[in-house]
């Protein structure tokens, strides 16, 4: 039961206190730093050179535009507010402040969990219906949808925010490393449990749904690629597929540890949910624009070209 003596207007800010137990906090925050310069880097330049280039205006590079994007919403929500605690020492976050990166870093999350299955449909497409792949993914339709993705993840985070918003808070203190739905929920005068039901909806939808559906579409893209007679083009799709994989293993992997340990009962440490939280906050968007820089022909040969100064013929 909620303390009737506290409300939410109680609160006007919060105290980080996730890294209050480390020793080496400017070492730590050093490195998410370069990691957080990485994955603006990285996806700018993706972003940059995918926007001036106009042969690069097709679906699959519009779904490359779009997953960097959420990288850098992603990464922003939660860096900013390590990196001004470890080195500024700031802990201090406003209540308005803390609420709207919670909403935004987990639309970020989830709207990454939506991209990627755009990206494994456009694939899917592309290699099962090669004849048909232009007429039926077009840059229209993929707009259109990644729009819709986008409604989709500010409407059902509207929800779980609204919930985290009308909580009473008695104690002025977030005992993780930056704000999210978990930690704010925990800092509340409440029983904690029934409040993560919202979210454990939205961890089935991702887990259960969207992930063993893109690890189908993977496994017909496999089948599909060992009927191909012409080794070039078996060797060009496995190249394709093997850089989603990648991006894909990279962002679910530690969902599905967390998840799975949770499960089984493993009773995880404070310090090793917050490393956790770290890793699948960070890694996923400095990943994500290294594999499309090195592995995407395109991509690569416009860096190449910017960088040495050689005209990019386009095929």
């Amino acid at each position: 039961m909620a303390n009737e003596n506290y409300t939410v207007n109680k609160i006007d800010s919060f105290i980080i206190t996730g890294f209050d137990h480390l020793q080496n906090q400017k070492l730590l925050g050093f490195l998410i730093l370069i990691t957080y310069m990485l994955i603006l880097i990285g996806n700018s330049i993706n972003l940059c050179i995918i926007l001036t280039d106009r042969h690069l205006h097709k679906p699959m590079y519009i779904l490359i535009c779009n997953l960097a994007v959420v990288d850098i919403m992603f990464s922003s929500t939660c860096s900013t507010t390590m990196i001004s605690v470890l080195l500024a020492e700031i802990k201090t976050v406003s209540y308005y402040s803390c609420i709207s990166r919670m909403y935004l870093y987990h639309v970020g999350d989830f709207t990454e969990c939506m991209a990627l299955t755009l990206m494994a449909i456009d694939r899917l497409l592309a290699i099962r219906l090669p004849l048909r792949y232009h007429s039926i993914v077009t840059n229209l339709r993929t707009f259109l949808l990644i729009f819709l993705t986008w409604v989709i993840s500010f409407t059902a985070l509207a929800i779980l925010t609204s919930v985290a918003d009308n909580l009473p808070y008695c104690q002025p203190v977030i005992r993780y490393v930056f704000c999210e739905y978990a930690s704010m929920v925990r800092a509340a005068c409440v029983n904690a449990e029934p409040y993560f039901a919202p979210s454990t909806i939205l961890s089935i939808w991702v887990l259960g749904g969207q992930f063993p559906f893109i690890m189908c579409t993977y496994g017909v893209l496999a089948y599909s690629v060992t009927k191909l007679s012409n080794n070039a083009s078996r060797k060009q799709m496995i190249n394709t597929c093997l850089s989603h994989l990648i991006v894909l293993l990279s962002f679910y992997a530690p969902k599905l540890v967390s998840y799975l340990l949770t499960r089984i009962g493993v009773v995880l440490a404070l310090t090793e949910r917050n490393a956790l939280l770290i890793i699948a906050s960070l890694i996923p968007p400095l990943i994500n624009p290294t594999v499309y820089c090195t592995r995407t022909k395109e991509i690569r040969k416009r860096i190449v070209g910017a960088f040495f100064h050689k005209k990019i013929v386009p095929h």
